[in-house]
């Protein structure tokens, strides 16, 4: 199995992205041939991996789907010329040296794997963030699980997935983008797992620290439900996450953000509209997670 690597950077984390690509090149197996997206920013000079490196650099930052969609359309049409592509943040790190091996052998035993998402801990602590986790269950983050969604700088997805059902929801620009792709994968048929034992070290942070994080997380919110659930769903889907927004107390301008993202959500284009199965659905909540939180 032909594996890639799609990594994004907006040029400000160098000695960063140069450790991740280190740890890509000590990776057992077959070499792992990388794809560096530089988004909107000019890349500085990168160390080649022995599976090969080709560089993109995009004269505007077309956000994190947008730009890994390009990195995968470095691979060919689709990614056709690796048989699954690893999105690895730029300030990530593989500290094992079997995580290729082990995502070659998970998707050679289950043909139907579809996307594999990795546990995130932290370089210095060892810790996993409860948000990192992805399922409803996250208190133990050393459990391996079927899931329902994956995380987008720690994963590995098979291209005949991204064949079949398309690509990142390149207007997403940031936040949602992954369970976007996750719902339409599991509408047709593919699993998701997620594994404890493939590790990316990356540094504990808080996903506020971006601007748009508010704005954008309601706004995509509103976007993934009317996208892909039956509407009978659509609005007990927002009210609930409406309803969990204000328990968590958010301060005013943060809920301010929220509020004007919700209406752009509503009021804006979402893109093509193609409600999942309701057998999808009841699959979703026999997995811990139906698609109404």
């Amino acid at each position: 199995m032909r594996l890639g690597a799609v990594v994004l950077t907006m040029g400000n984390r160098p000695e960063e992205l140069r450790a991740l690509l280190d740890s890509v090149a000590r990776q057992e197996g077959d070499p792992v041939e990388v794809v560096v997206v530089g988004n909107g920013a000019p890349l500085p000079e990168l160390p080649s991996p022995p599976g090969g490196l080709r560089t993109v650099e995009l004269p505007e930052n077309l956000g994190i789907p947008g730009g890994r969609n390009v990195g995968v359309e470095a691979f060919g049409p689709d990614g056709r010329d690796v048989d699954a592509v690893l999105f690895l943040d730029d300030d990530g790190l593989l500290p094992g040296t079997d995580t290729a091996q082990l995502c070659r052998q998970a998707f050679a035993d289950d043909p139907r794997l579809g996307i594999i998402s990795f546990r995130i801990a932290d370089p210095d602590t060892g810790a996993t963030q409860r948000r990192h986790v992805p399922r409803l269950r996250a208190a133990d983050p050393m459990r391996s699980s079927k899931a329902t969604t994956f995380l987008g700088g720690a994963s590995a997805v098979r291209t005949e997935v991204l064949a079949e059902v398309g690509a990142l929801p390149a207007e997403f620009f940031y936040a949602h983008e992954e369970t976007d792709l996750a719902w339409r994968a599991l509408d047709a048929g593919w699993n998701i797992d997620y594994r404890a034992d493939m590790v990316l070290h990356h540094p504990t942070t808080s996903p506020a620290r971006h601007a748009v994080y508010h704005r954008m997380v309601a706004r995509n919110r509103v976007w993934l439900a009317r996208r892909n659930l039956p509407l009978p769903l659509v609005p007990v889907y927002l009210g609930v996450w409406l309803l969990l927004t204000l328990l968590r107390r958010p301060s005013r301008p943060a809920l301010r953000a929220w509020l004007g993202g919700f209406r752009e959500g509503w009021a804006t284009p979402c893109g093509p509209r193609r409600p999942m199965k309701w057998r999808t659905v009841w699959r979703m909540a026999r997995l811990g997670r139906p698609p109404v939180i």
